[in-house]
């Protein structure tokens, strides 16, 4: 039997399902995951209830759509780790296990997810998708809000969209960071952080739609001054975000929620740190740059 997909936002029937009938922790049959790839076309993020994961069997789904990466990109080096390399560590956990302090680096800079972005994009191959698992969750705050970047494209004016169409982005976090007043980068993470080139408009190579790619990692547009870079990012980030176009996910134990980096943002919310927040997350490698397609899309879209 196929998993039944419900739409779960009141605001949109074309973002955000909910996926029951299936077990993760299962291997699945080629039918299931071809529907699975299907709803995620459609509904660019899915949520999987009640589903108690091991580390392996979320790694082991995880495979279903795509090579993983490694968790480079967050502060702390691999001896400081507390899970595998497969996994980011979404949690306010240090490496034994216990909470970390309010004032610890690794905690300030994983503040930075607190703002929209797009999972990867500081990488020059950025995210197809990303799997998040909740194993402890506050018993208050701590949701995650997502936002529809396709309807945020169909929904600029025509003026804004021209204006965007063939624009290339840099973006690193040093720019996300940097927003947030941090600046205590290791040689070796400054060396990792180099800017990267994206398009500010991407066609999503699997359904052909096309989307804003906005991340607060995107600090730059190649020819303009930063500030009018940064003022017209920040223009489009705050119509991509409104409220129509957004959907905020409440936690629940076991929940796993997969999303489409490739046409999605998304930021935590604030909880507080005395609770315990446990989360971990599988990042599937993207195949091609957000470059590699756009002459010839641009072209399409101007004629």
């Amino acid at each position: 039997m196929l998993p039944k997909v419900i739409p779960l936002n009141p605001k949109s029937t074309v973002f955000v399902a909910k996926v029951e009938g299936v077990s993760l922790a299962e291997p699945l049959a080629s039918e299931t995951v071809e529907a699975l790839f299907y709803a995620l076309d459609t509904f660019a993020v899915l949520v999987f209830p009640n589903q108690a994961l091991t580390d392996e069997q979320h790694i082991r789904f995880s495979r279903y759509f795509g090579d993983l990466e490694l968790a480079t990109g967050d502060y702390m080096k691999q001896d400081d780790r507390r899970l595998q390399m497969e996994l980011n560590d979404i949690s306010n956990l240090d490496c034994t296990g216990g909470k970390m302090e309010a004032a610890d680096p690794k905690r300030l800079f994983s503040l930075g997810n607190m703002l929209w972005h797009s999972d990867s994009s500081f990488k020059a191959i950025p995210a197809q998708y990303s799997i998040l698992s909740a194993k402890i969750i506050p018993a208050t705050e701590g949701d995650t809000e997502f936002a529809d970047m396709r309807a945020a494209w169909n929904t600029l004016d025509e003026k804004t969209q021209q204006k965007c169409l063939g624009q290339v982005t840099r973006h690193s976090q040093l720019y996300s960071r940097g927003d947030l007043g941090f600046t205590e980068f290791r040689e070796d993470q400054q060396e990792a952080m180099v800017p990267v080139r994206q398009a500010l408009v991407r066609r999503h190579p699997r359904t052909k739609n096309i989307s804003l790619y906005l991340s607060s990692h995107a600090g730059m547009i190649e020819g303009w001054t930063v500030p009018e870079s940064r003022i017209f990012l920040k223009r489009l980030t705050e119509h991509a975000t409104q409220r129509e176009f957004t959907y905020r996910h409440k936690w629940t134990v076991n929940d796993l929620v997969i999303w489409d980096n490739q046409s999605t943002m998304h930021r935590a919310m604030g909880y507080d740190n005395k609770e315990l927040r446990d989360m971990r997350r599988t990042t599937i490698a993207g195949v091609t740059s957000s470059l590699e397609e756009m002459p010839a899309w641009v072209s399409y879209i101007k004629k």
